[in-house]
């Protein structure tokens, strides 16, 4: 068999019973999070330019857009991928020369699911695959440092999940992802120098393509089966040689994704929760601070610190704010938090916040490079003006591996996320939906975030 077809077999027998009570568990945690992250957005502005494009072209009103409204599969996915992805407040996946965002996967392959008329148990499973395949992928095939973008590996978990959702048989789920993936690869430019819209579009638009190649495979589209392997493939034009035995795999991965505590870019958490932790010990007064020194690991320092993806205390926009570890330090430090308030324009452009970050520093430390990605290692020494030098290292953050977010607290984030949206009774039913996802349909769940609304 060639490499796509071994992954569709995968893909074929996989199935609920499959998942551990863990990771069971843990792609519900992943769900309820990336819930309230879209709730959280929709009023971001490229959601807007986004609803009104869907407005405009109208659609077959086939799938549910969250906050109300119905679309033709593909641009719900599109959308409501969007609306996870838009606040970069979603979960992510380290590996060693990669980082992506598995829950970027969730707009498609729940359009694809409600769609399919599937099950809860279903749509699990088949976010369980998307999961699984584009974590394997991250660690095996890294393509960051080949100019590509994490995007990339998507175009093969978006379509593999859909597949999954439409119960694709085989050799239309070959097809699929063949498709996806040989039509989707996507440049690291959309997250370095002046970042743009496009940092937070570029999956969303992915999902909408991986999905568009599952529903061409489904009506007989034939793709190039030697997507991975084939002269000028996968492989020979971008990732090197690589092997994954895709007959092995389960669906496990999801246990190894981590939430975001705050909302900003993930290698930042450790730094943030330090920061804040000595904020609150020491009364500290950002007034009287003279200078701040983080000391970090390899792939944090070259993403947000300032390393090879440029400068980054030049900022003016969201998109830049949230790749900022310079702009993320000194608003934590002004503010004692680090939510969408923060991502505000007035906010990022105020006086406080922009003195304040010329005024961190932050250095590559190779002794953290190598515990990286076990671990997520920073110092942070901060001098004030009285002499005082106060410092924290930290290992980890609540919401990674090693100190993984209980339910209760991923709750209390879909709460205050979703609360200017939602009533108290819908938050309630969503709440207990995804907890018991197991037991109901997803069209009772998409049923729900319909009637999530602007002005609740």
């Amino acid at each position: 068999m060639r490499i796509v077809e071994e992954l569709a077999t995968y893909i074929d027998k996989i199935s609920y019973q499959d998942f551990s009570e863990e990771a069971c568990q843990q792609i519900k945690l992943r769900i309820l999070d990336s819930l309230g992250c879209a709730c959280g957005a929709l009023l971001g502005q490229p959601i807007q330019y986004i609803r009104e494009h869907i407005n405009d072209f109208g659609g077959s009103n086939q799938a549910t857009l969250i906050g109300s409204g119905s679309s033709s599969p593909d641009r719900v996915a599109f959308y409501n991928g969007a609306l996870v992805r838009y606040l970069d407040y979603n979960d992510s996946y380290l590996a060693k020369g990669e980082t992506c965002h598995p829950s970027d996967n969730l707009g498609a392959v729940l359009a694809a699911c409600e769609y399919a008329n599937a099950t809860g148990r279903d749509l699990m499973t088949a976010l369980g695959v998307a999961y699984q395949v584009q974590c394997r992928l991250s660690d095996e095939a890294p393509v960051r440092s080949k100019g590509f973008d994490h995007v990339t590996q998507g175009a093969y978990a978006v379509a593999a999940g859909a597949s999954k959702a439409l119960r694709l048989d085989r050799q239309k789920t070959a097809n699929a992802i063949a498709i996806s993936g040989t039509a989707y690869n996507a440049l690291r430019v959309t997250r370095t120098g002046k970042l743009s819209h496009w940092k937070g579009l570029a999956y969303p638009n992915t999902g909408f393509g991986g999905l568009h190649a599952a529903f061409l495979a489904m009506r007989g589209i034939t793709g190039p089966l030697e997507v991975f392997e084939g002269n000028k493939g996968f492989k020979d034009a971008i990732a090197g040689e690589f092997h994954i035995d895709w007959l092995q795999e389960d669906l496990e991965r999801v246990k190894r994704t981590i939430i975001k505590k705050f909302n900003a870019e993930i290698h930042s958490q450790p730094t943030l929760e330090g920061l804040i932790e000595l904020k609150q010990k020491h009364t500290l007064d950002p007034g009287n601070i003279d200078r701040i020194s983080i000391d970090i690991f390899d792939v944090a320092f070259h993403i947000i610190g300032g390393g090879e993806e440029g400068s980054k205390k030049e900022i003016s926009t969201k998109e830049e704010a949230d790749h900022s570890l310079p702009y993320m330090v000194a608003v934590a430090l002004l503010d004692g938090w680090v939510g969408p308030e923060q991502y505000k324009l007035e906010r990022v452009n105020s006086e406080d916040v922009q003195n304040l970050l010329q005024r961190v520093n932050v250095q590559e430390s190779s002794k953290y490079s190598q515990l990286f990605p076990n671990q997520m290692p920073c110092h942070i020494t901060i001098h004030m003006r009285d002499g005082r030098v106060l410092e924290i290292e930290k290992m980890d953050y609540e919401g990674f591996v090693t100190r993984p977010m209980a339910w209760e607290n991923v709750a209390l984030k879909f709460e205050s996320l979703s609360k200017p949206f939602t009533t108290s009774d819908l938050r309630q039913e969503i709440l207990e939906a995804v907890a018991n996802l197991e037991t109901i349909s997803t069209r009772d769940l998409t049923r729900l975030l319909a009637r999530v609304k602007f002005d609740a």
